[in-house]
């Protein structure tokens, strides 16, 4: 039977696990919600999605520009189900190139895997469950 496993490099987070209020990332536990890039894994301090804003995502989009071809995305786990977030975020985010999907944290998880296997310009912010 082939094995159809992505290869992905071995410095890139691919998401193992998700649940019990924290996730396995790359080899590491980390307790709580988090920010994602291909790279690096951060603590994020957001327990409700109507807080979320630019300044708490920073750690991720501060690099973005809107010269990436294709642009970048942005994934957001809102938690077991998917909830609005203010009008104005996926407008600042258009704005610095970035587009937004809302979902939930397990369908974030899945989707950040999938598009990290192709090689996007993914980001993900995921609210703990």
């Amino acid at each position: 039977m082939p094995d159809i496993t992505p290869l992905i490099p071995e410095q890139r987070q691919l998401i193992q696990s998700y649940g019990d209020g924290g996730f396995r990332i790359a080899g590491a536990n980390h307790l709580g919600s988090v920010l994602i890039e291909p790279d690096h894994t951060y603590s994020w301090f957001v327990e409700e999605v109507f807080s979320i804003s630019l300044d708490n995502l920073d750690p991720i989009i501060k690099d973005c520009s809107n010269d990436l071809p294709g642009g970048a995305v942005l994934l957001l786990g809102t938690g077991l189900e998917i909830e609005k977030v203010k009008p104005e975020l996926p407008i600042n985010l258009r704005r610095l190139g970035i587009g937004l999907e809302v979902m939930n944290t397990g369908a974030a998880c899945r989707t950040f895997n999938v598009l990290l296997a192709e090689e996007r310009h993914v980001m993900a912010a995921l609210i703990a469950v």
